[in-house]
């Protein structure tokens, strides 16, 4: 019996390591071209606010794409080959942000209806792996509800005790933020509740499901200090409440905006990305904002541009793994002639792959897929830190 269990396992961990080599393999191309989708909608949009019923076909892709990214990410964090990048986040605002988007995937059958409270607090997570979870979550309530139904969003903020915390593993005493997800679908057994966060493990039919969901939103939530409280009865719905700790610290709410103000600059950038698309499209959109752009094709290009360029050079962006020369290595060698440059480096590819400079807490990283408004605020993120510094 124990040899059947350990096989099983064996078998099991087999499984999920193929799912991480999978993940690292796709993620970079996959990542690239959804950045290109992503940019150019964010082009078209701006070129024709004025046809609604353009920008509605527009908004659709838009959806599509970002739902690919989510689904390549969701294999990456399950594979933990993810880049986590936390910061101080409204979770009232979070949820409010994703609303449209959640209305679009689980269909105008279902009822969505969100109650948040504004002054529930912050919490420290990677917001992109939250929206993540909540549309994991919410596409389980959508397929539990078939004929129909109401999903129901919460937030609020409670004080967890000494008590509940001794009895709640990693749980730390202190305030903290919930947000409840809730359906009034057809519920769950003990034996499946019992089974939900384990990898792969499903109770769709075949084609329907990966048993990935909530196996990674469990992932997710601890990676991101949190914990999850599931309450369900076979015929009568299921909530999810995921807690996370609250921390004090004013958030930069801005990327919230659901209209956000592109800031433009006049600096001149080096753009290095040996994936042609990417690259166009990135120069492009830079260019459209003020900048002037220098592009280079790869790590050597872009020594080559940078040495023919008379004046200054105030952001380097590259990609961080290049043939024939890294962004890393390139990076250093510019910065011995051009101390005062700034670097941002960017990737389509799983943690670890990367090289370590790009992961440090003091480099500028930005991972792919991302669109234009957020390439944008990066960029004048960078360049206004080296006005501060």
């Amino acid at each position: 019996m124990v040899d059947a269990v350990l096989e099983e396992r064996l078998r099991e961990a087999q499984r999920l390591a193929s799912v991480g080599m999978l993940a690292g393999g796709i993620a970079h191309d996959f990542n690239n071209l959804l950045t290109v989708i992503l940019a150019s909608v964010g082009f078209l949009k701006d070129r024709l606010p004025d046809q609604a019923d353009v920008r509605d076909e527009l908004q659709e892709i838009e959806v599509a794409a970002r739902w690919g990214a989510a689904l390549t990410k969701q294999l990456l964090v399950f594979a933990r080959r993810n880049v986590w990048q936390p910061q101080h986040v409204n979770l009232g605002e979070l949820v409010a942000h994703t609303e449209r988007l959640l209305r679009r995937l689980i269909g105008e059958h279902i009822e969505l209806t969100t109650n948040l409270l504004a002054s529930a607090g912050l919490i420290w997570a990677d917001p992109a792996q939250i929206e993540q979870v909540l549309v994991n979550l919410a596409l389980n309530a959508r397929d539990a509800m078939p004929g129909g139904g109401r999903l129901t969003i919460e937030t609020a903020a409670v004080y967890l005790d000494q008590e509940y915390a001794g009895a709640n593993g990693e749980v730390i005493p202190g305030y903290h933020v919930v947000v409840s997800i809730s359906d009034t679908g057809h519920g769950m057994t003990p034996d499946v509740m019992a089974r939900i966060s384990e990898p792969l493990f499903t109770t769709k039919p075949k084609d329907h499901g990966t048993g990935l969901g909530l196996a990674t939103s469990y992932r997710i939530v601890h990676q991101n200090n949190g914990h999850i409280v599931v309450s369900s009865e076979s015929g009568r719905g299921t909530v999810f409440r995921l807690y996370f700790p609250r921390v004090e610290s004013e958030p930069p709410l801005a990327t919230m905006s659901d209209a956000p103000e592109v800031p433009r600059g006049s600096e001149t950038i080096l753009l290095a990305e040996d994936e042609a698309s990417v690259r166009t499209i990135g120069a492009r959109r830079l260019r459209s904002l003020g900048y002037s752009v220098l592009e280079a094709a790869n790590g050597l290009k872009a020594l080559e541009v940078a040495a023919a360029h008379a004046g200054p050079i105030h952001l380097l962006i590259t990609d961080v793994i290049m043939p024939q020369l890294s962004g890393r290595t390139l990076a250093t060698e510019l910065r011995q002639e051009r101390p005062e440059m700034r670097v941002l480096f960017t990737s389509g590819y799983p943690t670890d792959l990367l090289t370590d400079a790009a992961l440090q807490s003091e480099v500028a990283f930005m991972s792919k897929p991302y669109d234009s408004v957020a390439l944008a605020r990066k960029v004048r993120e960078v360049l206004m830190e080296a006005v501060t510094t």
